[in-house]
């Protein structure tokens, strides 16, 4: 996907010189945007004895809650050093002055990151180790004792899905330009579905390849990336999220459906999540049609999203106009699996 823009939309000097104070970092800061973002913009930061990675809000309105950096930075500063792999965050900074609006910054690791489920370019057999890592390292991050690790009031655990539901349906409500009948349909269905389980786990909320980094040469994830979403949530969430790739075709960004699995080394969905189940320390209820069709409602909102940051100009990439048509394509995909 194409990058934020190549000149930054703040003082580059400014913030090479409130690093090097902050950090001692030494030499000329050299700043690289990263290609893929849709919602924070996010740049390589080099100087001649750091290589780090910024995180910033985009510029323009914010709806309530959305682009929480603060959020991220917490996490990540949580997670460090536990059986979660995340990048080491080194400060972060809430005021404008600098770029604009809040920002953090972490230590740049190095990895591989695939922007399709199919893992181009790795093995079959790299591909296998790859999925099971993958739902590894998501078990590993609900088994978290997330009051311990200091993240008491990061969520309110209890009544997940009600509340999701009622917040992604105002999020689409308060970014609304058109009328999409599928989403409306599903919004409608889920909040009258809830399962009764309300099971509370620390939750990524964005957990798919495209957010995973892998190690250089070895099939395992060596860091999750893209905190923006997490909370105090429900695993079968992120669990159904994760696997929405089997049920999205590879033009509807990067899924797997009607490719060759078996000749690629890709698990099915059902190993894949057999294996999230075998590798969890507390048992989980299995995943029902609801959170699949949560997950894509979800998704379609989010996208959705970024094609109302497009019709007004404050999109981090180029690209986010046909990127967010995909809210149709998600949200016909959520659709069918309603009954009638």
């Amino acid at each position: 996907m194409p990058s934020p823009p190549a000149t930054p939309p703040f003082d580059a000097e400014r913030l090479g010189d409130f690093l090097a104070r902050r950090l001692g970092a030494a030499g000329k800061m050299r700043l690289e945007p990263i290609a893929g973002g849709q919602s924070n913009p996010t740049y390589f930061v080099t100087f001649d004895d750091r290589s780090l990675v910024l995180r910033k809000q985009p510029e323009g309105p914010i709806l309530p809650s959305a682009h929480a950096i603060d959020r991220e930075y917490r996490v990540l500063a949580a997670l460090a050093g536990s059986a979660v792999p995340v990048p080491p965050v080194l400060l972060y900074h809430g005021e404008r002055d600098i770029v604009g609006t809040p920002f953090y910054v972490m230590e740049r690791i190095a990895g591989r990151i695939f922007a399709g489920a199919d893992l181009a370019g790795a093995t079959p057999a790299a591909r296998g180790a790859m999925f099971r890592s993958v739902a590894e390292t998501l078990a590993r991050l609900h088994d978290v004792d997330w009051r311990a690790a200091g993240l008491e009031g990061f969520g309110r655990p209890g009544n997940y899905f009600q509340r999701q539901i009622g917040r992604w349906t105002r999020q689409w409500e308060g970014e609304r330009f058109r009328d999409i009948p599928d989403l409306s349909r599903l919004a409608t269905w889920l909040a009258a579905n809830i399962p009764a389980d309300d099971t509370a786990t620390l939750s990524h909320g964005d957990f798919r390849i495209g957010n995973l980094m892998f190690h250089p040469t070895e099939p395992r994830v060596v860091a999750v990336l893209d905190w923006e979403l997490a909370t105090i949530g429900h695993p079968l969430a992120d669990l159904a999220f994760s696997a929405l790739a089997w049920r999205s075709r590879p033009e509807e960004y990067g899924g797997l459906k009607g490719l060759d699995l078996a000749a690629l080394g890709i698990p099915t969905e059902a190993a894949y999540l057999a294996h999230y189940y075998r590798s969890r320390r507390h048992p989980v209820a299995a995943m029902q049609p609801f959170h699949t069709a949560f997950a894509l409602f979800r998704f379609a909102v989010i996208f959705e999203g970024i094609a109302a940051r497009a019709r007004r100009g404050t999109a981090a990439s180029a690209n986010a106009a046909d990127v967010g048509d995909l809210s149709l394509a998600f949200a016909r995909l959520g659709a069918e699996l309603l009954p009638g």
